[in-house]
């Protein structure tokens, strides 16, 4: 158990510095885009293929490689002391689909952070206000904030997207995750994945599976698909691929459950809201993969984690997860356009990772 007021210092430190220009009129929004700006300046804000690390021992490596459809539509961003917080990471992977896919990705990738970060903070900041010295459990209580705080971002952020036309017939999916401390919030929209590396009592490296691939056919997306009218088919030529359809006027089928944009089908049961989920890291965790469908349509979770542990240069682990998932691509869908394929590889600590087969639990 803790107090309200020990748990935010540093939140409070940094906005209060910040807070000397702000009119009493903003929401937040510039003293968020200020951070998000001065992060880039400093270069602890990732939206190419790199590496990034910081205050807080974590190291991040991205790498991204278009695929045979068309232009690369996955982005991706990382932020390294998220928000001036020198225990915060965070971390997206964008896979954008439909003619204006790409444009999509690149909107929300850029909304994402800086809205959430802006919640979170206003958030934060009421709850202490009206804390008066209550104890209570740490882990829940940030993890409460962070839920509120993603729900209210997701929603603002499609509907900003309406206003642009390019997001009528495209959208995107999002996969972030936020690190604060010991607390890891994963937050899901679509089919991307998150899949831990941990040790079992063995001394074993195992994966763990933090997110459920939102796929229109799983029976809670499928019933709410269903009661808004919408219809969940799969195709003579697309056998075992399930498609979110409207009513009755032909279109296009969408493949994934929830995504921001693509408003032509919105009104029968897709929708933008994430899917959370959070975990304690201890000392057994050694790294996250964040990546788009690309990487899991030719690749197991164990396979993944394998390639990644038995990488010796840490900064070249997500290039040669996408690198190996290219050679599946090739070697297991001969004849099927590559997917876009885009990693995130989020190493806990400045340790070596010990060389250990994985296996699934």
């Amino acid at each position: 158990m803790v107090q309200f007021s020990s748990i935010f210092t540093g939140f409070t430190k940094s906005i209060a510095i910040r807070n000397g220009k702000k009119s009493k009129h903003d929401d937040g929004r510039e003293t968020a885009d200020a951070l998000a700006k001065e992060a880039k300046k400093n270069e602890m804000m990732l939206t190419s293929s790199g590496s990034v690390a910081g205050a807080s021992h974590n190291l991040a490596v991205v790498f991204s490689k278009g695929g045979k459809k068309g232009i690369n539509q996955d982005r991706f961003v990382v932020w390294e002391d998220f928000g001036c917080q020198d225990d915060m990471i965070f971390c997206g992977v964008f896979d954008g689909h439909g003619p204006w896919g790409h444009l999509v990705a690149k909107r929300v990738r850029k909304l994402m952070p800086a809205a959430l970060l802006r919640n979170w903070q206003k958030r934060v900041a009421h709850t202490v206000d009206g804390s008066d010295g209550i104890s209570i459990d740490r882990s829940c209580f940030q993890f409460d904030i962070w839920k509120q705080s993603y729900f209210e971002t997701c929603s603002i952020i499609d509907q900003e997207l309406e206003q642009y036309a390019d997001s009528f017939y495209s959208g995107t999916t999002a996969l972030t995750l936020v690190r604060q401390g010991d607390l890891l919030v994963v937050a899901n929209v679509g089919d991307s994945r998150a899949v831990l590396a941990t040790t079992d009592d063995d001394g074993r490296l195992v994966s763990v599976q933090l997110t459920v691939d939102l796929k229109p056919n799983l029976p809670r997306e499928s019933e709410r698909i269903m009661q808004s009218r919408g219809r969940v088919l799969s195709c003579e030529d697309e056998p075992g691929v399930y498609r979110v359809w409207m009513p009755t006027v032909e279109g296009p089928g969408l493949a994934i459950s929830r995504a921001f944009g693509d408003y032509y089908i919105k009104d029968f049961g897709l929708i933008s809201e994430p899917e959370l989920t959070s975990r304690k890291i201890t000392h057994r965790d050694q790294f996250a993969i964040l990546a788009t469908d690309g990487v899991w349509d030719v690749m197991s979770n164990e396979e993944a984690v394998e390639i990644v542990s038995s990488t010796e240069e840490r900064e070249d682990a997500a290039k040669r997860l996408v690198e190996s998932a290219i050679c599946a691509w090739k070697r297991k869908r001969r004849g099927v356009p590559m997917d876009d394929i885009s990693a995130i590889c989020l190493f806990f600590r400045n340790i070596p990772l010990s060389k250990q087969q994985a296996k699934s639990v």
